[in-house]
């Protein structure tokens, strides 16, 4: 079989058992709009229904794994890494700003030299972190 994505390959395996979506659905006790999101790739089946699925449109659950995942499917997969990159982006922010505020400041005579350096370590430790979230990955 032709590799494809989650979507068409169900959409494709319910053709071939004659089945309309809302048959589909009715088997697997959801709606038609669901499978309707799922042939076109805008979400994915739940992991507890892939052996009910699988079982319904005759192939293994490894049949159904295999198929390349839609854009829409890796996105929800790694909420984890989403949020470390925010958290990195916003290290990185932190750190930028604290240098620039130390230089505006210091050209406008604004700050003293121990609020300076606070503010000067604060951007360092962002950055610190910053980087070693990159090592880990």
């Amino acid at each position: 079989m032709e590799r494809q994505t989650l979507g068409t390959m169900i959409s494709s395996l319910r053709k071939e058992k004659s089945m309309t979506q809302a048959e589909l659905a009715e088997k697997m006790n959801i709606t038609d709009k669901a499978v309707s999101k799922w042939e076109r790739d805008l979400s994915c089946p739940d992991i507890k229904s892939l052996d009910k699925l699988s079982a319904i449109l005759g192939v293994t659950i490894g049949e159904l794994v295999q198929a390349v995942k839609s854009k829409e499917c890796a996105k929800k997969e790694n909420p984890i890494q989403k949020n470390k990159n925010l958290i990195n982006l916003i290290f990185k922010a932190v750190t930028v700003a604290m240098g620039v505020a130390v230089v505006v400041l210091s050209s406008l005579d604004g700050i003293d030299s121990s609020s300076a350096i606070t503010l000067l370590g604060i951007g360092l430790f962002c950055a610190g972190i910053s980087l070693l979230q990159n090592t880990d990955d």
